[in-house]
């Protein structure tokens, strides 16, 4: 299906978007970014130059993906949570030459208002709670909550909590699918069929 884009958005010339995406009113994409299929960009949505996108992200409402961020397939930014792509920022001191890279992984859910500070990889289907500040890599499946967000369990891939210690070993299965979760040390796994 074709891409459909908002008369009042602006995709700069140079921009790839793949196929059935939506993007919805008031978005900017830049001429540099770089996104895969049945993406959707909610109001006021702002994408970068230097912007990788996969297939099937889902962006909501007033957020700004800056320069240096790469969101692998299946990610879900919430409305209006920011990223960052310098650390220390001074209007008075250029630093666009220290851009701090940021990676969100597969299936990763970044929740309503969270804030991704620049340089961190968010790791696969991690769930980043509503107004939480993420300033450190977040593990594969943790749930981060807080300021400055700490590990407060486990989700599925599904986006449903998993009854298991945040360290150690021990196994869960998902309530909506059945799948069965593996905890070894500070890592968990999905264990494939």
């Amino acid at each position: 299906m074709p891409t459909t884009i908002h008369p009042s958005a602006i995709v700069d010339e140079g921009a790839v978007l793949g196929d059935n995406c939506r993007v919805w009113h008031f978005v900017h994409i830049s001429a540099g970014a770089r996104i895969g299929a049945r993406c959707s960009f909610g109001q006021n949505v702002y994408v970068g130059n230097d912007v990788v996108i996969g297939d099937n992200v889902k962006i909501q409402n007033n957020v700004s993906v800056y320069d240096a961020v790469t969101l692998e397939s299946d990610v879900f930014c919430g409305p209006s949570m920011v990223f960052t792509n310098v650390y220390n920022p001074r209007s008075a001191v250029t630093r666009k030459d220290e851009y701090r890279r940021t990676l969100v992984r597969r299936g990763a859910t970044l929740g309503a208002n969270c804030t991704i500070v620049c340089g961190v990889t968010v790791g696969a289907y991690g769930f980043i709670g509503a107004g939480a500040v993420v300033n450190r890599d977040v593990p594969d499946f943790a749930l981060m909550l807080g300021v400055p967000a700490r590990q407060s369990g486990w989700m599925s891939r599904f986006g449903e909590r998993l009854p298991l210690p945040l360290h150690g070993d021990g196994e869960a299965r998902c309530p909506a699918t059945g799948d069965l979760y593996m905890l070894r040390g500070n890592a968990l796994r999905l264990q494939e069929a």
